[in-house]
């Protein structure tokens, strides 16, 4: 699976799947996941395609670093790429009563 096909289509100017490209091109940004840093196209993900594209085990859970606290993401929900992000993967927790 290429980059392109985990980018979510927005419309807002990201290359389609056939290769042609709207006002601009997609820009590749820097995150970083578990210390590392790595480049993405900047866009909208799947958080499941998202881990991935940056090679994280889709048994783990990813959190986004916002303002120095963990925003834990549902693998189904949608992130949007832009700049400089940070994220943090661990084993799942379950609950118990």
């Amino acid at each position: 699976m290429s980059s392109e096909d985990t980018v979510v289509k927005s419309g807002s100017g990201q290359h389609e799947k056939d290769g042609t490209s709207h006002s601009r091109e997609l820009k590749e940004v820097t995150v970083t996941v578990d210390g590392v840093e790595k480049r993405v196209p900047r866009g909208a993900y799947v958080v499941s395609a998202f881990k991935q594209l940056v090679g994280v085990d889709a048994s783990r859970e990813l959190d986004e670093i916002v303002h120095g606290e963990f925003k834990p993401l549902d693998d189904n929900a949608t992130i949007e790429i832009e700049r400089h992000e940070k994220f943090v993967s661990h084993v799942r927790t379950g609950s118990s009563s």
